[in-house]
């Protein structure tokens, strides 16, 4: 039992706890009801009262962070962010100097707040790219200052005319440990006049993307915002080891021609995670070469994970794979993928000529919402290089799995358009449930398939596909239809 001082005691720490507890319930109550008002005053007054009210309010910018040994501000290199002075000679001078440090940790720049205006540039190894809140890394938007590049040796040739390429607008080559990151500062391409031009036909050689590393590893990118790429956004290319990481990706849905998102091409070991990517184009594409070129090349996509992204794409897909995949795509694993409002969702494309394969392909978590087509797999996706290719050169489709699917409001959920050359082979599907859009009388539609369904499945898949229980016991054979055709405008 306690004495009667010590009740009087832990009675007043009760107290004092309570009354604690009371006042910081009322400051929250006051925060808050600070935060309304003075909402509804900057709601109420004019452009400019509401500028200057947030900035008031606004919280102090947030330092820099020390992640390298030595740091450089653009401003020492003489970069004014007003959104009219070029800095490309201050992004240069800035590289230079971090190039001296590459052996005893290398350098970081920081990019401060404002509008920095500037032409392609490259980075160095060992080097940290670090965009203040509020930073804006714009590309000029006068195509004669990004240079001219080789095409890329598994592509034989610009990827949308014959020759030489335009560079990105942040470039490397043979890197090791670069990081691209900051406080959601932004790389903003200024594609529209890009675009404009190509839809005119007055370019001359393929656009460039956003920002491409090439035979680099060791790649981190994180917790920035890419914004109007004149080409794909964020090329990684024949690069090892990369994290791609809480990264927003947008360009407008319409006329913003081929704005993927992430297209790794002939990368290994990396992982697209935590981001949110809106474009014109496929918001993730894994490529690796096109047709005789990238036979020759020969390097794989493979080990390479992609999870918790949130997609939408009105003219292509949230994920694909290809239609460049010459070189080999393997072990590649998306994982917790919402597409929503949408063409497509998954889709694989190929075509005879390509060579290569796509091997090992696993889905999981797979939510669609208001889309034409859920899942699609394209076999005749003929866009050659020249005529050089080699219609021998079949590509091979095995072992697709794609468990838990779950969706809503969708046209078209299953499209599989194998081919007598090209079958698809090891097709599996578990647990998938997709609410339609409108009913059709096949709306789970395959040729030249090979695989099985596994459970409910919803839709009842297509007959090509042998049907199993939850316990694994065979329920119904699959009943072979090879020669179906579809003309679906959507797939």
């Amino acid at each position: 039992m306690l004495s009667q001082d010590a009740r009087l005691r832990h009675l007043h720490r009760y107290r004092r706890r309570l009354l604690v507890a009371l006042l910081s319930h009322r400051t929250l109550l006051a925060v808050l009801w600070t935060v309304l008002f003075s909402a509804v005053v900057v709601w109420q007054s004019g452009a400019v009262g509401r500028l200057g009210l947030l900035r008031r309010w606004a919280p102090p910018p947030r330092p820099c962070p020390r992640l390298r040994p030595t740091v450089f501000n653009l401003s020492d290199f003489g970069g004014v962010g007003d959104g009219v002075t070029l800095n490309t000679q201050a992004f240069e001078k800035a590289v230079e100097a971090i190039m001296e440090f590459g052996g005893s940790g290398g350098g970081q720049l920081n990019v401060p707040p404002g509008m920095w205006l500037t032409g392609p540039f490259n980075l160095t190894s060992h080097m940290t790219l670090f965009l203040a809140e509020g930073a804006v890394i714009m590309g000029i938007e006068d195509y004669k200052h990004w240079t001219l590049m080789p095409p890329l040796p598994s592509y034989g040739q610009g990827r949308e005319l014959k020759g030489p390429r335009y560079g990105s607008l942040i470039h490397g080559q043979n890197l090791r440990d670069v990081v691209i990151t900051g406080y959601n500062g932004t790389i903003n391409g200024q594609g529209q006049t890009w675009w404009k031009r190509y839809r005119q036909g007055l370019l001359e050689h393929t656009r460039g993307p956003l920002v491409q590393l090439m035979w680099s590893r060791d790649i981190v990118i994180s917790n920035i915002t890419l914004q109007d790429s004149p080409f794909w956004t964020l090329h990684p290319y024949d690069c090892r080891n990369v994290t791609i990481s809480n990264v927003t990706i947008m360009a407008p849905l319409y006329d913003a021609p081929n704005t993927d998102g992430i297209d790794p091409d002939s990368c290994e070991d990396m992982v697209i995670e935590n981001s949110y990517i809106s474009v014109g184009d496929d918001g993730i594409a894994i490529k690796s070469g096109w047709d005789r070129y990238g036979i020759a090349y020969g390097r794989p996509s493979t080990n390479i994970l992609v999870k918790n992204v949130v997609l939408r794409s009105k003219m292509s897909a949230g994920v694909s794979i290809g239609s460049e995949m010459s070189g080999g795509i393997s072990n590649i694993k998306f994982e917790n993928i919402l597409v929503w409002d949408s063409r497509r969702g998954v889709r694989i494309k190929t075509a005879p000529g390509r060579g290569g394969y796509i091997h090992n392909i696993s889905y999981s978590n797979l939510t669609f919402n208001n889309l034409s087509v859920g899942i699609v797999i394209k076999t005749d996706y003929n866009e050659h290089p020249d005529d050089g290719f080699d219609p021998k050169a079949i590509p091979t489709i095995r072992n697709l799995t794609f468990r838990g699917v779950y969706g809503h409001n969708v046209r078209i959920p299953v499209e599989i358009q194998g081919s007598k050359e090209i079958l698809v082979r090891g097709i599996s599907f578990q647990d998938m449930q997709v609410g339609l859009s409108y009913k059709k009388k096949r709306t789970f539609r395959c040729s030249y398939v090979e695989g099985y369904a596994v459970g409910p499945i919803f839709p009842a898949p297509c007959d090509s596909l042998d049907r199993y229980d939850e316990n694994g016991r065979l329920v119904k054979r699959s009943i072979i239809q090879q020669n179906v055709t579809y003309t679906d405008y959507e797939i």
